[in-house]
Parts: structure tokens; sequence; C-alpha cells
């Protein structure tokens, strides 16, 4: 899990799941920012087969990095 400091791996076929990818992620940033984990997204193209069938699944590789949380104003 991100928040334990593990990157995670999305695989989405289909502009309807990349869709709903991508909002986790979003949300994901929320819940994590406030203490005081921001996420890192590279997002690329795979090559899985499903069913039998060659299909090409857009990957999101997320990977946690931590920010200071200081309240000090400079």
């Amino acid at each position: 899990m991100v928040k334990d400091g593990v990157p995670v791996e999305i695989q989405s076929v289909g502009a309807g799941a990349v869709n709903q990818a991508v909002k986790a992620i979003a949300i994901s940033r929320g819940f994590l920012s406030p203490v005081g984990i921001e996420l890192s997204c590279v997002p690329s193209f795979a090559d899985i087969v499903i069913d039998g069938e060659y299909r090409t699944a857009i990957r999101f590789d997320i990977m946690p990095r931590y920010i200071s949380q200081s309240n000090d104003v400079h």
C-alpha cells in the first residue's frame, strides 16, 4: 500500500476504466496529503492478454513521496 511506503501499480483497459483509475488516484491524494504523503504517478502503455486476446492497457505506477508538515511561515 502506498500509505505504508510501497509503490502500487494500476492497469486499466478502456476509456471508462482509465477514467475511474484517474479519479481513484485523485481521491487517494486527498486522503494521503494531510498525513504528509504526496503521490507521484507515471502512466505508460502495457500489452496484456485478456481471454486469449492481446489488448493495450494504460498502466499507472504510483509511488509515495513524503512531504514536510512544517507549519513554519518564512
